[in-house]
């Protein structure tokens, strides 16, 4: 079994904003000028060998890009094989938490995330307590972004060393760091060491590029913290997964790295 812990079906208004305009020209590709059906995701997981995958919302200050509710029809095509993770605006802090409730107890989704550099703060910043403990409330994983950010924005809010903080003050929630954390890999390893509800998983990288650091954690004492994602569509599973042997894992470790902990993190059957 193979868990996408992190990907997005897009939106054609996600797809072709203008922040991505950097990761585009490091893909080589265009932005679609139509909307994706759902059957594209699906084709992708199934030429990856992958079983499921976890869809986010995308929200930004002033600009829902995918909705909560495009989640949830997303996942109603095709429930087998995906599973939603909601955002909300953490500048309005009480709809915030009233839509965080919504998402896990009427969408029915995994977890909550937000993304630091979208709206330029730390996650230590007040803006996001409430999303915190509305997440530790319900039981619900809160994913995040750490490490330098492909579109032309500040990459510093996402160090992940900020997650100690956050760890301290809130050491029930549960909390994914995707994106591996690099340049700061040494920080992420560090906190998800320290902290035992830290996690760390490996979307927007492919497996030849995972820093040798992290592949020592994950095989060695980090086993249970580390899980598999791609970021599609900027990478496809395939494309995140190619060169997965060369790692050399074993087979217990590679079971908790491509499925296991995903599972076990995000409550999925």
């Amino acid at each position: 079994m193979i868990v996408d812990a992190w990907a997005q079906h897009p939106t054609l208004r996600h797809a072709q904003d203008p922040m991505f305009a950097s990761l585009r020209r490091w893909t080589r590709s265009e932005a679609p000028t139509t909307e994706l059906p759902v059957s594209t995701t699906i084709d992708a997981l199934d030429q990856a060998g992958v079983d499921k995958a976890l869809i986010s919302a995308w929200v930004a200050p002033g600009n829902v890009m995918i909705s909560n509710d495009e989640v949830a029809a997303f996942v109603a095509e095709s429930p087998d094989r995906l599973a939603g993770v909601g955002s909300v605006d953490i500048a309005r802090p009480m709809q915030a938490v009233a839509e965080i409730r919504r998402c896990i107890d009427e969408l029915g989704f995994k977890a909550i995330r937000v993304l630091p550099w979208l709206w330029e703060k730390p996650p230590t910043d007040p803006l996001f307590y409430p999303v915190f403990a509305a997440c530790c409330d319900l039981g619900v994983p809160f994913c995040t972004q750490i490490g330098h950010t492909g579109p032309l924005m500040s990459s510093e809010v996402g160090r992940p060393i900020y997650l100690d903080r956050v760890a301290l003050d809130f050491p029930e929630l549960v909390i994914v760091g995707g994106h591996i954390g690099y340049p700061w890999t040494d920080e992420a390893i560090a906190v998800a060491t320290k902290h035992e509800n830290v996690y760390i998983d490996t979307s927007a990288y492919t497996a030849k590029r995972y820093p040798p650091q992290l592949v020592d954690y994950l095989k060695h004492h980090g086993s249970r913290k580390v899980l598999f994602g791609s970021n599609y569509p900027m990478i496809s599973p395939g494309a995140a997964l190619a060169d997965i042997e060369s790692l050399g894992l074993d087979e217990d470790v590679r079971r908790l790295f491509l499925a296991g902990n995903a599972v076990r993190v995000y409550g999925l059957k």
